[in-house]
């Protein structure tokens, strides 16, 4: 591979994880030079791949004809060794380089991809195990690429990112339930609206009534029950990782209490974490204290 290409791939994802990824970008700052390398470069490869599915002015066939360029430039640049070169971002050069180094598994990456395909369309959820499909491809691929990075020593660990991947995106899905709704996207499970008596009009019209309540009660005490699984992450990887870890559980962890403290009106408050709160987290992480 030509070493300036390379370089300049590295440097195009260094600068786009310090713009976009904020705090998290900061709590990469206490790895090492190559695991900082190749988190910021699969970073920028997921983000690249979320755009997508979300980036507006796009039909759904412009949508799944791009997200197939996407998989095949993926694809072409993991066998080599004439790596495609897509502009204006020119990612794939330094991801290649963290997966090389990392052994970071293809497949894994390929069901990012398969995960935001789903998005692409309507979509619900029957049942939690349909939902929990759809978590293990968007998250909980993006934990055992991330462990590969970091490094673990436990082949338990494997599982158990799923289990964390599934606490941080069913995190998402509770704060972003009214913005989600109006773009067809209902992650709740019917089986779980239908409990609760909350209909899907209830979700469009941002109706917050004791009914939503006690459903969003549920929610979070399910996805607090996978934070405690998580834990079990910290004897798992190798010390590294620990505490871009924690940072990522601390901050997400916090969206919840924030979701309790505002009485679960997702639809009328902007639910996120301090910047504050997000800085001097990013700087524990550096500083490796949990």
């Amino acid at each position: 591979m030509n070493r300036d290409r390379l370089e300049t791939s590295h440097v195009a994802c260094r600068r786009l994880t310090r713009r976009v990824a904020g705090n998290f970008f900061v709590s990469f700052l206490g790895l090492s030079r190559q695991r900082f390398r190749a988190m910021c470069a699969l970073y920028a490869f997921l983000r690249l791949t979320d755009d997508i599915g979300d980036e507006p002015g796009w039909s759904l066939e412009e949508r799944e004809q791009r997200l197939s360029n996407w998989r095949e430039h993926l694809r072409n640049a993991l066998q080599g060794p004439d790596i495609p070169i897509v502009e204006p971002f020119d990612v794939f050069p330094a991801l290649v380089d963290a997966v090389s180094e990392f052994s970071i598994p293809e497949e894994e990456l390929g069901a990012v991809i398969d995960g935001i395909a789903m998005d692409l369309q309507p979509r619900n959820y029957p049942t939690f195990d349909d939902l929990r499909v759809y978590c293990d491809r968007v998250a909980g691929a993006v934990g055992r690429c991330c462990l590969h990075i970091w490094g673990f020593h436990d082949p338990a660990a494997l599982d158990t990112a799923a289990d964390c991947g599934l606490a941080l995106q069913l995190t998402n899905i509770l704060r972003d339930i009214g913005e989600d709704a109006a773009m067809g996207r209902v992650y709740l499970p019917q089986e779980d609206l239908a409990r609760f008596g909350v209909a899907v009009d209830d979700l469009l019209a941002g109706r917050v009534d004791d009914r939503f309540c006690e459903l969003m009660k549920f929610e979070v005490s399910r996805a607090r029950q996978h934070y405690v699984l998580s834990e079990e992450l910290f004897g798992q990887i190798d010390p590294p990782g620990r505490p871009v870890l924690r940072a990522m559980l601390r901050v997400y962890g916090g969206l919840l209490d924030r979701i309790e403290r505002v009485d679960y009106d997702v639809f009328g408050h902007t639910i996120r974490v301090a910047a504050w709160r997000k800085a001097l987290i990013g700087v524990a992480a550096v500083l490796g204290r949990s």
